[in-house]
């Protein structure tokens, strides 16, 4: 069976299945328990009375990754678990009490997601035969008065226009004739609310779901790694995949491909993976392959950080490894760079929360970790000769890279600050020998930073196999043309801006304009377009020959700039608050926001365009008429200064703006 979405439903769980073309529900009475361990039994004796009377408690073992403990099986709910830690004044270890119902039925049942029968868990293909259809709403779904015009991708086109009853009838009634298995629906998170209540006011049955039922998540904004992020609500309905593409980083990582391979790995459903951070994924992951074991997941986290010597910390909490590079423009330059790199440190020398103190003793982090590294080590072999494992790989790429960051979390189920330290300790020792090891060769070391190097020298296959041989861990090679550094304000080395060009053609660029998600868009177009003619020059003559034709391109955007559209000019940015103690123009923009009535909540993306800089002005992009010229120009001047400092001779200082009176000159 292909299970294509599963949930928590009238004391069980619904799997729904697809096979030979029909989809069905089958629903498994499951009421699991969850365990818990006093530390002191007998103190706890009238509570474990209550228990056994009530719940039907009953004296278990507690398989946790530090041993095994004496406990109870609690067939309750969460409610009581909470109850038991207030009563108990916290002095138990609670366990299995937060662990979603459908994702431990399917481990419990050696079952998952999006997958045949008796397939591979991790393998790199995803075999299905889901019907896709894609919906999109024209308007902003938070300011839109009526339903606007609706477009239906399938095998064909079709448009919806016209009053809304109408349109809202006509778009029900293609869904259910369609019945597709997956929707792709830009903002669909936020047309969902909007949809319901609109049928509901004219007495009409929303389709999206298979059986008429969703499941609501609720709005929130959070900190995460020093960002404020928000979490859109959402209406997920039974039965039926929802995607909303624009909000969802899964998807828009890595298409339906990766948001189904995040799902088969996770054991949940692709509705709720697609809502997902990679954090959470990994998390869940690691929480799968737990219950899979018949081991329990901590409802607290109680191994807490132990006592240490300041010097001890200072010595351990150094984070990774970084080279300053020169600025400037190099030729053949090879960037070498290890695959997964924190992942493969944690595998290679077993770093896992038990292991600490205890190093010959199997980890559950390594063990857990070594199939998923194996197989993005395989997608990103793959994807050289196959575009199609792009998607499932970058979802690999970012679930292995938050693994790390997991191991630090506070709260992470299986993490601890130590194995954090370890990590990047581990990662500063190899960069540094990598480094030796081809300066030894005779290489020129460019530039590193935390998991890779830039290098020129020859025969580069050399060094890749020597250091390969005497890590263990593996590497992948790039070969660039040309690269470019670029400076900071002060005339050093940045060490995450710069751009180099691919044997393909094609320009790799990390840090500038067109990298960044706030650059406008007229901004970045101007960029790309300089970038595609520099890409097409291999040598440094051409690179040279081309330099009228990228100032020419310059130039141009400057005089297109006063009939640029607002549209053209809107900068994208997540809100961190709401009040702003001082005037700027972020705050302006959240004023104006509200002053339109569209609600906002800290970690969300806003889009607005500058109208007055000097005066802190700025107006949502669908209401923007005009912009600030002068503000844009400064934008402009600086983007284009990124490009025109790969043509100056080496060595030659940086043009500094203010020094610069007239760029339109270059």
């Amino acid at each position: 069976m292909w299970i294509l979405d599963s949930a928590y439903r009238n004391g069980g769980i619904d799997l729904w299945t697809k096979e030979g073309g029909a989809v069905t529900r089958v629903h498994h009475p499951y009421d699991p328990p969850f365990l818990v361990h006093f530390t002191d039994p007998h103190a706890s004796h009238d509570m474990i009375d209550a228990l056994e009377e009530r719940y039907n408690a009953e004296e278990c073992t507690i398989r946790t990754v530090f041993g095994s403990l004496p406990g109870y099986r609690v067939f309750a709910d969460r409610r009581v678990a909470e109850v038991i830690e207030e009563q108990a004044q916290y002095d138990v270890q609670l366990f299995n009490v937060d662990v979603r119902r459908d994702q431990r039925f399917m481990a419990e049942h050696g079952i998952f997601p999006c997958s045949g029968n008796n397939s591979d868990r991790f393998y790199p293909e995803i075999f299905h035969d889901l019907d896709v259809i894609t919906i999109r709403i024209h308007g902003e779904p938070e300011r839109s008065a009526t339903l606007p015009e609706v477009e239906v991708v399938h095998e064909r086109i079709e448009h919806f226009s016209g009053p809304e009853g109408t349109v809202l009838s006509a778009l029900f009634s293609r869904i259910s004739s369609l019945d597709p298995d997956v929707i792709l629906m830009p903002d669909a998170d936020a047309w969902m609310p909007r949809l319901q209540r609109l049928a509901q006011d004219r007495g009409l049955v929303m389709p999206f779901s298979r059986n008429g039922k969703y499941r609501s998540m609720n709005s929130r904004s959070y900190w995460s790694y020093g960002k404020m992020e928000h979490k859109d609500a959402a209406l997920v309905p039974d039965g039926r995949i929802l995607i909303d593409t624009e909000r969802s980083f899964v998807f828009r990582e890595g298409g339906l491909e990766g948001v189904l391979m995040s799902a088969r790995l996770s054991g949940l459903s692709p509705n709720l993976v697609s809502r997902f951070t990679p954090g959470t994924l990994i998390s869940s992951y690691e929480t799968y392959e737990a219950i899979r074991w018949d081991i329990a997941v901590p409802f607290r986290k109680s191994d807490g950080e132990t006592i240490r010597r300041i010097s001890t910390l200072q010595a351990a909490d150094r984070g990774g490894m970084m080279f300053q590079p020169r600025p400037g423009v190099f030729w053949n330059v090879e960037e070498i760079d290890f695959t997964s790199m924190y992942p493969s440190i944690i595998v290679q020398e077993n770093l896992s929360p038990e292991t600490i103190g205890h190093p010959e003793q199997p980890g559950f982090l390594p063990a857990v970790l070594k199939p998923l590294l194996d197989l993005r080590i395989r997608t990103k072999q793959l994807k050289k000769t196959d575009p199609a494992f792009n998607g499932t790989d970058s979802i690999l790429k970012w679930m292995l890279v938050t693994c790390f960051g997991y191991t630090g979390y506070k709260n992470a189920k299986f993490g601890r600050i130590e194995v954090h330290e370890g990590i990047t300790r581990q990662s500063r020792e190899l960069l540094i020998k990598t480094k030796d090891i081809a300066e030894e060769m005779g290489f020129s070391v460019l530039h590193g930073i935390v998991d890779c190097l830039w290098v020129q020298g020859a025969h580069v296959s050399l060094l890749k196999a020597r250091v390969e041989q005497e890590t263990r861990l593996h590497l992948e090679c790039e070969h660039f043309d040309w690269i470019v550094f670029l400076p900071l304000a002060d005339g050093f080395g940045a060490y995450n801006r710069y751009f180099g060009r691919l044997p393909d053609g094609s320009v790799k660029v990390r840090g500038i304009a067109a990298r960044r998600h706030d650059t406008p868009e007229f901004i970045r177009a101007m960029q790309q377009e300089m970038l595609t003619e520099m890409g097409r020059a291999g040598t440094v003559a051409e690179l040279d020959a081309v330099w009228d034709t990228v100032r020419g391109i310059y130039r141009k955007t400057i005089a297109r700039l006063p009939s640029a559209s607002g549209q053209e000019m809107a900068i994208s940015r997540r809100i961190s608050r709401l009040n702003y103690a001082h005037r700027c123009i972020e705050g302006a923009a959240v004023r104006a926001y509200r002053e339109q009535g569209a609600s906002v909540a800290p970690g969300m993306k806003i889009h607005y365009v500058v109208t007055d800089a000097k005066r802190y002005q700025a107006e949502p992009v669908w209401a923007a008429k005009t912009f600030d010229q002068q503000y844009y120009r400064g934008l402009l001047d600086k983007a284009w200064e990124e490009i025109a400092f790969a043509f100056r001779k080496r060595n030659q200082p940086a043009c500094q703006p203010e020094k610069c009176a007239n760029l339109s000159a270059w």
